[in-house]
């Protein structure tokens, strides 16, 4: 099968689109499929797929122009052009998977239209929560205005596919037809309980303290400013992972917290399993990728109690979900897991177990699944 990836981020940027499109692609070609990726590009430059730095994945990657998003240029909006729709002709792909869509998923959507190709578009960023914490001037105009593009977008989809029950339920609300649950897997040899490092936890924090962990980037969105009653626990060393726009003002706001930049590779499963708990205050999260690898380094998770973490977070079992936008909701959790390393332990060890299943494999075969129904309720002709 010949699949047409229209992401709206992608590598080298770290965040649940760009991963998630990275090992559906890796998936794709270990299932003999043929996958072209198309993407932003970065900085500004006009890159295609004869790039050497593209070359290493294995597969053709078209980047398109873009610009940076006003106060954040690490994210960039694609001002696609031509270039999709061209890549549709060369690629000829059976479907088009239109990954967190919006303005080059729009522009996938259209030449998938046009072409006769059906698309499945995977809902992955909220769009009207992005709108109103980025353009607060906009209000409620810019939520409804993101849920009208969202809206068109995924309607003229052959099937749309929610990462979580909450996406799946606001999808439906909002008037998008053919939504489909798909979560998202994770690696557990890689993130793994063995991968603790004594030596590191010394680095970290003083003999004795709990460490506590939030890995992610560090933007308004995700509100790290609520994990700072956290930091001024006794006993307790607050360890951030990530970067982003917000870092100054957080590290002012956060002084006894330890800010470490953005780790990836082996470093991260290593400061994930050196952690005791897992804290992660965004409420906006359509899934939670950073919660299932904790889960899977063996940690109890704290989380808010709201879209992606409802159904990532058995509450009592693995971990606790606390009222969003409340940092002491977030003081309390840990204060009590801090308390209690018989609870840490079980709640880590149920946790590695509830995830333990959930590989990108498998997850993987089922997205494979959704592309051949996809093309089938098309009447297109696709290769088994």
């Amino acid at each position: 099968m010949r699949v047409l990836i229209v992401a709206e981020s992608f590598a080298p940027q770290l965040n649940g689109v760009a991963h998630s499109v990275l090992r559906t692609a890796e998936h794709l070609l270990a299932r003999g499929h043929s996958p072209l990726v198309v993407a932003p590009a970065g900085r500004g430059t006009h890159r295609d797929s004869t790039d050497p730095d593209d070359r290493a994945y294995g597969y053709p990657v078209v980047r398109v122009p873009s610009l940076p998003l006003p106060g954040y240029p690490e994210v960039r909006i694609a001002v696609p052009g031509r270039r999709v729709a061209d890549a549709v002709a060369r690629h000829r792909p059976h479907v088009v998977h239109l990954a967190g869509p919006f303005a080059l998923g729009a522009a996938g959507s259209a030449a998938a239209g046009r072409a006769g190709v059906p698309a499945v578009a995977v809902y992955q960023t909220d769009l009207a929560a992005y709108a109103r914490t980025y353009l607060p001037v906009a209000g409620a105009a810019g939520a409804r205005l993101a849920w009208h593009l969202l809206r068109r977008i995924h309607t003229a989809s052959a099937r749309t596919l929610a990462p979580s029950r909450a996406s799946l339920a606001a999808l439906t609300a909002h008037g998008v037809p053919r939504v489909h649950l798909w979560p998202r897997g994770v690696d557990c040899a890689r993130f793994h309980p063995g991968h603790r490092d004594e030596a590191l936890r010394r680095r970290l924090g003083r003999p004795g303290e709990v460490l506590v962990g939030y890995v992610g980037r560090l933007a308004p969105e995700k509100q790290v400013h609520l994990l700072a009653e956290v930091s001024r626990l006794p006993g307790v060393r607050l360890v951030v992972v990530g970067d982003g726009p917000c870092r100054a003002r957080l590290a002012a706001a956060l002084p006894d917290a330890l800010f470490l930049g953005r780790r990836t590779g082996p470093e991260l499963a290593r400061l994930y399993a050196s952690f005791d708990v897992f804290a992660h205050p965004g409420p906006f999260e359509t899934f939670g990728q950073t919660l299932q690898e904790a889960m899977a380094s063996g940690l109890p998770v704290v989380a808010p109690a709201t879209g992606g973490p409802l159904d990532l977070v058995r509450p009592g079992r693995t971990g606790f979900l606390v009222p969003p936008g409340r940092g002491s909701g977030f003081r309390e959790a840990v204060d009590r897991l801090a308390r209690d390393a018989d609870l840490r332990r079980a709640f880590g060890r149920a946790g590695r177990a509830a995830v333990a299943e959930r590989t990108w494999e498998t997850v993987g075969d089922r997205l494979i699944d959704h592309y051949r129904l996809a093309a089938a309720e098309s009447c297109g002709a696709v290769p088994t």
